[in-house]
């Protein structure tokens, strides 16, 4: 079954810039027109380690798919949801602000401004929610609803 949802959390183009430009001033730091071993040395370790640090950062997937919802290594089954309530920026930042529950499963990144809350039913499990940071908040409780609805039909 192809996913019904999948989208990665990548860094926008400013960040990556920005990464970018302080590794650079760092490394020009670093080197200050030094001959030798600090003339190249600063720029061969620090631009290959901030490509690898931004990469690491927007290395998070999410996907809808096989009757679960998947953020990077966790799943939960879709059996499990009673409700997805997508968030803009001022409903994630209710959400998490100052009384977020401290059981709620959180996968947010700050340069994303959607979101959804994901409510769960499964006694077995005291997490009350999940909130997902994502760039298309309605798709995927869209995607999310369907397919718990599927799964229970």
């Amino acid at each position: 079954m192809p996913p019904q949802h999948a989208e990665r959390l990548g860094l926008p183009w400013w960040l990556w810039l920005g990464g970018l430009a302080a590794a650079t001033l760092l490394a020009l730091e670093v080197w200050m027109g030094a001959p030798g071993v600090r003339a190249w040395l600063p720029f061969v370790v620090l631009l290959p380690a901030t490509v690898a640090g931004l990469a690491w950062l927007g290395r998070i997937r999410i996907a809808v798919r096989d009757d679960e919802l998947r953020v990077d290594d966790a799943r939960l089954p879709v059996r499990f949801v009673a409700d997805v309530v997508p968030l803009d920026a001022a409903g994630r930042r209710e959400v998490l602000g100052v009384g977020a529950d401290p059981l709620a499963f959180v996968v947010q990144r700050p340069w994303i401004p959607g979101a959804v809350q994901v409510v769960l039913d499964d006694p077995a499990d005291p997490t009350p929610f999940w909130v997902v940071s994502t760039r298309h908040p309605v798709e995927l409780a869209e995607a999310l609803l369907a397919a718990r609805d599927a799964a229970r039909a």
